[in-house]
């Protein structure tokens, strides 16, 4: 399983996000990110305890990651947007895509935002529904 590092997260979910994400609110650059909390969001899926994952599949760790880039706002602005591509690059780099609505990926980042971190847990129970819900397989386009 591939993980997505800073780079990938700035070259490419930033910039989709900045493209055909930005509407009346725009996102801030890059670097106005709040200093390690992307950092944070991006070590927290690759976490073991007793040398196993914490967070062992694709789900899992795709669900935490869209969890935590919500939750934990790591830029000025954007966060969902940019969580949302994050979320679809970082599937895409493991082969797989997310077949769901717009709107449908639009209320579910709108609710992991409203909720109360008291009930993370079924939060992200929900993420993982809606994640798996939607996968499917991803080929790149090979000319």
């Amino acid at each position: 399983m591939r993980s997505i590092k800073i780079s990938e997260v700035e070259h490419i979910a930033h910039t989709l996000a900045r493209k055909h994400l930005e509407w009346d609110e725009p996102i801030p650059d890059f670097e106005t990110r709040y200093p390690g909390k992307l950092e944070s969001c991006l070590a927290t899926v690759l976490q073991t305890f007793g040398g196993k994952d914490l967070y062992p599949t694709l789900i899992d760790k795709a669900a935490m990651l869209f969890y935590l880039m919500i939750k934990n706002q790591p830029f000025l602005n954007g966060n969902k947007r940019i969580a949302l591509t994050t979320l679809v690059v970082f599937l895409a780099m493991n082969n797989k895509w997310l077949n769901v609505p717009s709107e449908s990926f639009y209320q579910t980042s709108i609710e992991v935002a409203k909720s109360n971190p008291k009930y993370r847990e079924s939060v992200i129970k929900e993420i993982k529904k809606f994640i798996r819900n939607g996968l499917t397989a991803f080929t790149p386009y090979d000319s």
